[in-house]
């Protein structure tokens, strides 16, 4: 941790922002899953304290029940979160929630969220503009 890490505040969460599946752009969740995962576009923000904020959907491949997440990512110490849940259509703010490293995280998405295009390294993307762009259509890796 750094000195900045040290003196690092979050600004105010505002309430979770209505999200649609319809505008929703697939997430490619790799490994083996029968849920599939979203990300509603007009649900991200990126704030001045380095958070990007979104809605995350995760449906049933066969249907039924869908589950959102209210989330924040902060690119540069590699941590997630999760500030509601919505299900049964309503959302339940989580208590004490606190920020953890995705990479420890079980379920991928978080990780693959910020490969296809919510972090650029251990920054930012310029734009919300530029973050959807990136979900669109990710840059591959060559190894």
């Amino acid at each position: 941790m750094t000195a900045s890490d040290a003196e690092w505040k979050e600004t105010d969460v505002p309430p979770p922002p209505a999200f649609a599946e319809s505008r929703a752009i697939a997430i490619d969740v790799q490994g083996r899953t029968e849920l599939k995962f979203s990300i509603d576009p007009a649900t991200i923000a990126i704030t001045k304290d380095g958070v990007v904020r979104y809605v995350v959907v995760a449906s049933s491949g066969r249907g039924g029940a869908t589950n959102a997440y209210y989330e924040g990512v902060r690119c540069s110490t590699e941590e997630v979160k999760t500030y509601a849940r919505f299900n049964d259509g309503k959302w339940d703010e989580t208590v004490n929630a606190e920020w953890k490293p995705y990479r420890q995280i079980r379920s991928g998405y978080v990780r693959q969220l910020t490969y296809q295009g919510l972090c650029r390294g251990h920054g930012t993307q310029v734009s919300v503009q530029e973050t959807v762009q990136m979900l669109r259509k990710p840059v591959r890796e060559v190894e």
